[in-house]
């Protein structure tokens, strides 16, 4: 059981998500907007970040990149998953620092796989 964190500004998908992952037996925290999130990283070092992209003020791509190129959350594994399906979004944001790139609608299965991946030892 991982905790996972989730920034999203996107109530449906929050919700979506935490139900998927909570069914999957983790523990699933949230916050609405990238500043927050990283605030919320800082303080509580979750085993794994969902982050969105498309949000007000400072955007996913920004996030990720403050959070993986602080030392103090640098080891916290960030997936993006996010509408934009672009090739160049895809690259844009592993140069960022993602370990992962999922486009919207998720695919439950390759979600679940991808965090197992990343965190092995969380099943």
């Amino acid at each position: 059981m991982a905790n996972i964190l989730i920034i999203d500004d996107s109530p449906t998908d929050v919700r979506v998500f935490t139900t998927l992952l909570e069914r999957a037996g983790h523990r699933v925290d949230a916050v609405n907007n990238a500043e927050d999130g990283i605030e919320r990283v800082r303080a509580t070092q979750p085993d794994l970040v969902i982050m969105d992209v498309i949000m007000p003020g400072m955007n996913g791509f920004q996030a990720t990149r403050t959070l993986t190129r602080d030392p103090a959350t640098a080891n916290v594994p960030i997936v993006i998953i996010t509408t934009k399906s672009m090739e160049t979004d895809r690259v844009w944001g592993m140069r960022q620092g993602a370990k992962a790139f999922i486009t919207k609608p998720v695919n439950e299965k390759e979600l679940l796989a991808c965090i197992d991946e990343l965190l092995p030892n969380a099943a």
